[in-house]
């Protein structure tokens, strides 16, 4: 599945993009703002992670820039306790530039073309950034902070968690049309 922005190609990940993967992410101001990469980050974990099947109910996406298809980040949508939840990461290289929020805008499009009623995220508390990213995509905090493990932390920490109800997206966006 691929899915373009106003600067942005989603893509699926290839067994070559291991080394842009890598690149990316090895970098332990990103890994630690994520509850399943490990730190160290290696390259056989880049190589396993452009390997993993995708679940089409469930994808996954490459952030690349449409006018140079450099690699951004990665983004996606996953089942996590039973609840549709999105996560995404970004090179440091990229960050405060709006690619988050725009990708997340397509991935947000491309879960309710899916069929899903309501999307979950989180982050860590001290990644107030990405806080900023949700809320400016329309999710709302639930009001809880659970402890969540990062394997990049090699420990649990403080997350806010969020909520999107994907139907009055739908009706804001007809709004807005």
């Amino acid at each position: 599945m691929f899915h373009c922005t106003e600067r942005l190609l989603l893509r699926p990940a290839w067994p070559e993009d291991w080394q842009a993967v890598y690149s990316g992410i090895a970098d332990e101001g990103v890994v630690r703002n994520l509850a399943r990469a490990p730190w160290p980050y290696s390259q056989d974990d880049a190589r396993s992670f452009v390997e993993l099947p995708v679940d089409p109910r469930f994808p996954r996406f490459l952030i690349t820039r449409s006018r140079d298809a450099a690699l951004i980040g990665c983004i996606g949508i996953d089942m996590t306790a039973g609840q549709v939840e999105l996560g995404y990461w970004m090179a440091r290289q990229h960050w405060g530039r709006g690619y988050a929020t725009e990708a997340g805008r397509g991935v947000i499009e491309i879960a309710s073309t899916l069929g899903y009623k309501i999307l979950v995220a989180s982050h860590f508390l001290d990644n107030p950034a990405s806080g900023k990213v949700l809320s400016k995509l329309g999710f709302r905090p639930t009001g809880r902070i659970v402890n969540r493990h990062s394997c990049g932390r090699g420990e649990e920490a403080p997350t806010a968690e969020y909520s999107l109800d994907l139907s009055e997206q739908s009706a804001d966006w007809q709004t807005a049309a």
